[in-house]
């Protein structure tokens, strides 16, 4: 069984409970957080193994969540996948600029998350392979 920890911070709850869904099927402990300053807190009392962030929300966006836990070296060696609509041309360049370790537009795409995971988080087996 996979013991690693996500964060999974979004304001959308049909997205957030089909990504703790496929992430809890390949053995993922995911810890949801409906908005960016219920994010933020979590990010740093539980420090996860794994971020994954939308971009568009209200009170703290994620270039807002990026920017304050990248700068802080504490949390920097954290992992922070984008998650977002934003998919017009320069958005993933804009987003990894920012700070972020990796991009998934929306919808997401399986294979998309699963090479993301895997590259973030050497070791990681999907537990239904």
């Amino acid at each position: 069984m996979n013991s690693k920890r996500v964060l999974l911070i979004d304001d959308n709850e049909i997205n957030m409970d089909l990504m703790i869904f496929v992430m809890n099927v390949w053995g993922f402990l995911v810890i949801p957080a409906l908005n960016g300053p219920a994010g933020l807190a979590i990010s740093k009392s539980e420090i996860p193994d794994l971020i994954i962030c939308d971009i568009q929300m209200p009170h703290l966006d994620g270039f807002q969540i990026v920017q304050t836990l990248k700068s802080d070296p504490q949390y920097s060696s954290i992992p922070i996948i984008a998650l977002t609509a934003m998919a017009m041309m320069g958005d993933k360049e804009n987003l990894l600029a920012a700070g972020f370790d990796s991009y998934l537009s929306k919808p997401v795409e399986i294979d998309e998350l699963k090479g993301a995971l895997r590259k973030l988080l050497p070791g990681w087996t999907d537990a239904t392979d």
